[in-house]
């Protein structure tokens, strides 16, 4: 009678078991795949095609290896909180799970600005003007966070549809965007012309700072670990759809950037909707100029998918913090009648859309706005990649490792976890150096760098304080 009073009440064990292998497999595309970052990299120029194989070889086949391990090992609503957890204890699982759910107020206003501007191409002509709009780009982020709260607070059986249509949405433009340019190609030849001269690595201050974007575009597949609690057999289905989505998603970014810049030359890119600009351009040159707004029409679909996978991936994890009672016990209840953490939702939005509003103060362009975002999500959202790829080694010589029948490992034995996971640490490392690197096009540094630097700051010093708070009244209470 008591065990079974004590399961119901556990809040983790209220969660609805929704999603299969094609909800998963879609869902790490939503998160993951990004048409701004092909814009990005087209942007930077043909550097980038090497950069993008560089980050697949060391640090994305190396993740995916190390999150099924975790992940068939620890197969626990919280994901990378939990790792942590497991490997350093309490203090650094919190200050893992705090970093990897702080990012998203950093990130989702740069992912909601991205997907207003290429939103903007769904007008056709006056959609290059909109798409620097601030007015615009505001209002439509906005309505975006809305739609996948709502959705997400509602249920995840609702909820997974619009990551599933983000997923479908997120793909089909970028193969629409690849067939156009192959098109454009056989009948007017590329704009850009490829060596592997051109295509190699090239180290200057103006770029720097794009190398640690290289590195996030290729993050997420972790992400819906921390759900492992509402996925049908997670031991089975998370390794599959990692590598799966893993597979198609390096494909996309390689060939896109060979498509972009074979439709646009890089200086005339916009790093946040270049995809359009090149469909808009390709398909007024093949005569078929609806192409352009049925690609912005899907990416708007794709990318607000990709806002609530992360929603609702994301928040689940200072739900979890909140059971063991590090944040407030609020963060850890569920709705009553659509079992979920809709706490956790509701104050990851608030913060997110004020950072939103925030971030266009004082700021030269929108562009200006877009990188401080961007930069500190990255700064913030890898520090507790740190602890994942540490956490592999440490945990690989736990004995029960080879004991679970059950376990995804990382192949190679222990000189396997090694590597992966002293590549992983050391890419990670780079990425968070460099991304304090102002980008060339940054006029005023100084005013990008306080508000990089003290925003990171002002965050982790705001989830010190708040597991302190947490330790103590836990104390209190035993």
């Amino acid at each position: 009678m008591t065990t079974t009073a004590a399961v119901s009440a556990d809040p983790k064990s209220q969660l609805r078991k929704t999603m299969g292998f094609w909800d998963v497999l879609l869902f790490n595309i939503a998160t993951v795949l990004g048409p701004r970052w092909i814009s990005a990299a087209g942007h930077t120029g043909t550097s980038s095609i090497s950069l993008w194989v560089i980050a697949a070889v060391f640090f994305f086949v190396p993740g995916a290896f190390v999150i099924n391990e975790l992940s068939s090992r620890f197969p626990e609503e919280g994901g990378l909180y939990v790792w942590a957890k497991e490997a350093f204890g309490d203090f650094h699982g919190f200050v893992a799970g705090w970093t990897y759910w702080i990012y998203t107020v950093f990130y989702f206003p740069g992912l909601l600005l991205a997907s207003a501007s290429m939103s903007a191409y769904i007008m056709g002509g006056r959609g290059a003007r909109l798409a620097q709009d601030r007015s615009f780009l505001i209002t439509v982020s906005l309505a975006l966070l809305l739609i996948a709260v709502l959705l997400n607070i509602i249920g995840l059986n609702i909820g997974k549809w619009l990551q599933n249509a983000g997923g479908v949405g997120t793909y089909l433009p970028l193969m629409m965007l690849v067939g156009v340019a192959g098109l454009v190609y056989l009948k007017h030849g590329s704009v850009t012309h490829f060596t592997i001269a051109n295509m190699m690595p090239t180290w200057n201050w103006d770029t720097v700072n794009f190398w640690s974007q290289i590195a996030f575009a290729f993050t997420g597949l972790e992400l819906v670990s921390a759900m492992s609690g509402e996925v049908r057999n997670p031991r089975r289905t998370l390794p599959r759809a990692v590598f799966g989505a893993g597979a198609l998603i390096a494909l996309m970014y390689i060939v896109g950037t060979f498509a972009i810049l074979t439709l646009m030359p890089a200086g005339d890119l916009d790093p946040k909707s270049g995809v359009f600009q090149a469909i808009t351009i390709g398909s007024v040159a093949l005569k078929i100029g609806f192409l352009g707004i049925l690609a912005a029409l899907l990416v708007t679909v794709g990318n607000a998918g990709g806002v609530g996978s992360t929603v609702a991936g994301i928040a689940r994890v200072p739900f979890v913090v909140g059971i063991d009672r590090y944040l407030p016990a609020a963060f850890g209840k569920i709705h009553p009648r659509w079992k979920t953490p809709y706490i956790s939702i509701l104050v990851q939005a608030g913060i997110s859309g004020a950072i939103l509003l925030l971030s266009q103060i004082k700021s030269e362009t929108v562009q200006a706005a877009y990188q401080v975002l961007i930069d500190a999500a990255i700064i913030l959202y890898f520090i507790p990649f740190l602890y994942m790829f540490a956490g592999v080694i440490k945990l690989a010589a736990r004995k029960d490792r080879t004991k679970d029948e059950h376990a995804v490992l990382v192949p190679g034995g222990m000189a396997g976890v090694w590597l992966c996971g002293g590549l992983g640490f050391l890419v990670v490392l780079i990425g968070i150096f460099v991304s304090l690197v102002p980008p060339g096009d940054i006029t005023n540094k100084v005013m990008f760098e306080f508000k990089l630097v003290g925003g990171t700051l002002a965050s982790i010093v705001l989830g010190l304080v708040l597991y302190w708070r947490g330790a103590r009244a836990k104390k209190l209470v035993s």
